[in-house]
């Protein structure tokens, strides 16, 4: 994460030791889920198996005997921050929903189911261990994860395509006339901007409801989402106003360096963020 100048590693790099071992075990963990989807060559049915094998080690982590090291990472975590199994589970059901392939111009409710898999349940997860593990954690969790994975899915257009995905939802495609579920002829579609546009709006809302939560809650526990917000929202800005680019898009280091000091020195903005979205 540090070499790749992760908003993630800055924002992890604000929290106490501990909790960075947790945190960081938990990133682990999803890595390697991740890379099961990511697979291409292997035969679906043999990573779902894999996804069913860190099921049944997940069960074993809860019942005191993980048998591999990403588990056995995981157990301070489990026992300082009360991780529930659920948010874990449904990691690994996001994922599945790759490798099944349902993530292939999804409807809108397919969609939102995948963001809190994959980034909702993760971000619940994170917030046990910055130290909001109640309601409100659980609520910014949701969409500010929301924000992300959209965030995501904008900026790895060209990347998915090229591993089969569509991301994009099928009620939008389908709103401005796009009728192709083929990843490539989508993204050669001249409505493919107004499309980009409307789910770069979603997000954008996202971030302002993330950021009124975040203004009202433990301003040290805030810190660390904070920085994720920042970093990712300048990045959905930054991709809009280059009209949605099929390669991956990185902010240069100094304006993240930038966007971090700035955060840091006044705490969560007002509404807007502190990027322009358009």
């Amino acid at each position: 994460m540090a070499a790749g100048g992760s908003s993630f590693y800055w924002a992890m790099r604000l929290l106490r030791r501990r909790q960075r071992r947790a945190v960081f075990a938990l990133y682990d963990f999803c890595c390697l889920l991740d890379d099961i989807a990511d697979v291409g060559e292997a035969p679906a049915v043999e990573r779902l198996a894999a996804l069913d094998f860190w099921r049944a080690e997940i069960a074993a982590l809860y019942a005191g005997a993980p048998t591999r090291p990403p588990t056995r990472a995981l157990v301070p975590a489990l026992r300082d921050y009360g991780l529930e199994r659920r948010d874990l589970l449904a990691v690994v059901d996001g994922v599945a929903m790759d490798v099944q392939g349902e993530m292939r111009r999804p409807s809108q409710a397919a969609l939102d189911l995948y963001c809190d898999r994959v980034a909702g349940a993760v971000g619940r997860l994170s917030m046990r261990i910055f130290g909001a593990p109640g309601p409100d954690g659980a609520a910014l969790a949701a969409v500010l994860g929301r924000a992300l994975q959209l965030t995501n899915i904008l900026r790895d257009l060209g990347e998915d395509a090229g591993l089969g995905r569509l991301y994009l939802p099928d009620e939008l495609l389908a709103r401005h006339g796009i009728e192709s579920d083929d990843p490539a002829r989508v993204l050669e579609h001249p409505a493919l901007a107004a499309v980009c546009d409307a789910l770069a709006d979603m997000a954008w809302a996202d971030y302002d409801r993330a950021w009124a939560m975040m203004r009202q809650g433990d301003q040290r526990v805030m810190r660390a989402p904070g920085l994720m917000a920042v970093g990712y929202q300048a990045l959905l800005g930054e991709l809009r106003r280059r009209r949605w680019p099929r390669h991956r898009l990185r902010l240069a280091a100094p304006r993240k360096a930038w966007l971090v000091l700035r955060y840091l020195a006044r705490g969560a903005p007002s509404a807007g963020g502190y990027a322009s979205s358009r």
